[in-house]
């Protein structure tokens, strides 16, 4: 098959690695030409995706993978495009702002010749396959859907880092506009993929088809909807503990012995693409679903409520010089999308702190690229907030921040032993 790939970023790039494996011609499409100079070259355009390296150089090699900034080069003659740009939220209104993939969409559209199948994989809000990415694509190529071509969604649901492993493992959800264009979805990504054999589903791996594209995309703002709510429940729990003088942690463990029971961790912020954004555009369908707002609000405060421990326990940030171990979302990967890091030093910089940031897998210079003053092991603070659970951190200990008084743990992941001689406080558990 000659397949096009719609945006080449962290998810995209495995994505036509992937295809490009299984023996067929991918064409990548992405605005930035830095991207497509590195597919082109068959190197990597950016550093943490496990195995993304070798699948980028054996794709050069045998001459299966290119990539361009031109979708009239991509898109024209192709079995199967596949589109995953970003749908950004706006952040005061927290409605879905549809301009970039409106834009992908017209460009598609504006190439697409007949016998072809588009599959959106970026997460979307129910009934948008259907109500806006068809009448599009009609519009722009004087095409028919389900005669002249046909139109599937079917999410990502990967995570950074590990794509390939999450590709073998999770079923493919797809959801079509007919009973043709799921065929056809179904031939397509059972042509592409490869699925691990798993014990742990009431259903054989594989590629799901869901009846309909609004059940699809429902299927995904569910899945990680789910996640906000449950860490939402698990911070408001954790809160509550610690005012109680109960450890949430033993709580949790103790809860989740039993199997109906499935409570997260609580932690001093929700970020990444997909968990702070997914449930807004969840909301933007159903605006009604209090839990979710309720959630999502719960989550948002977590940075503050952080920060205020901090404040507490120095009595007061000005002229202080604090030290926040993490800029990443998560622990151990590269990624800041939505981190929490931007609102803690926010709220610490509002506050009066001087305020310093670390992370094992960014440079000086990176960090200072984001915002931040870079801070270096063994440097005096006046007090440390982890904010990402790098398992770097577990190492760390008070004589690595000398001055230090206080450490506030935002994701329970320092040795208390290394820690003696200040006040140590973690999220969730009873302050000494």
């Amino acid at each position: 098959m000659k397949i096009c790939v719609v945006g080449l970023g962290r998810i995209g790039t495995p994505l036509a690695a992937q295809f490009a494996a299984k023996g067929h011609h991918v064409v990548g499409v992405d605005v930035n030409p830095r991207i497509v100079d590195h597919l082109n070259a068959g190197t990597e355009p950016f550093p943490g995706e496990t195995g993304l390296a070798d699948a980028l150089a054996a794709a050069h090699a045998a001459g299966t993978l290119r990539a361009t900034t031109d979708h009239a080069d991509a898109v024209p003659g192709a079995d199967a495009v596949v589109i995953v740009v970003p749908l950004l939220v706006d952040e005061q209104t927290w409605l879905p702002d549809f301009s970039i993939m409106d834009a992908a969409t017209a460009q598609v559209a504006a190439s697409l010749t007949a016998g072809t199948l588009v599959s959106y994989e970026t997460t979307l809000p129910v009934g948008t396959t259907r109500h806006r990415w068809r009448p599009l694509l009609e519009q722009g190529s004087g095409l028919v859907e389900g005669t002249d071509f046909h139109v599937v969604f079917s999410p990502e649901r990967v995570l950074t880092g590990r794509v390939f492993r999450d590709l073998r493992r999770y079923p493919k959800l797809i959801g079509a506009l007919s009973a043709a264009g799921a065929a056809r979805a179904r031939e397509f990504y059972e042509a592409v993929l490869d699925f691990d054999e798993r014990d742990d589903l009431p259903r054989a791996n594989g590629v799901w088809d869901l009846g309909s594209a609004e059940a699809s995309e429902l299927a995904k703002l569910a899945e990680t909807t789910y996640r906000d709510v449950n860490i939402g429940l698990a911070n408001q729990f954790a809160r509550y503990a610690a005012r109680c003088g109960v450890d949430i942690y033993r709580v949790i463990e103790a809860s989740n012995s039993q199997p109906y029971s499935h409570i997260h961790r609580p932690g001093v912020a929700v970020g990444g693409h997909c968990i702070p954004v997914y449930p807004r555009l969840y909301l933007s369908g159903d605006p009604d679903a209090t839990i979710v707002r309720a959630a999502r609000e719960a989550n948002a405060a977590m940075p503050d409520y952080t920060v205020s421990l901090v404040t507490a326990a120095l009595g007061g940030l000005a002229g202080r010089r604090v030290a926040v171990l993490g800029a990443a979302y998560r622990g151990n990967a590269k990624d800041t999308v939505l981190s929490g890091v931007f609102p803690v030093v926010a709220a610490l910089e509002a506050g009066g702190a001087a305020v310093v940031v670390h992370d094992p897998f960014h440079t000086p210079d990176e960090l200072r690229a984001l915002g931040f003053e870079p801070y270096g092991r063994g440097e005096a603070a006046d007090a440390v907030l982890v904010q990402t659970d790098h398992a770097a951190y577990r190492e760390w200990g008070a004589v690595d921040v000398p001055g230090a008084a206080v450490l506030v743990d935002g994701r329970n992941v320092t040795d208390p032993v290394r820690w003696t001689g200040l006040t140590r406080i973690v999220v969730g558990q009873p302050a000494p």
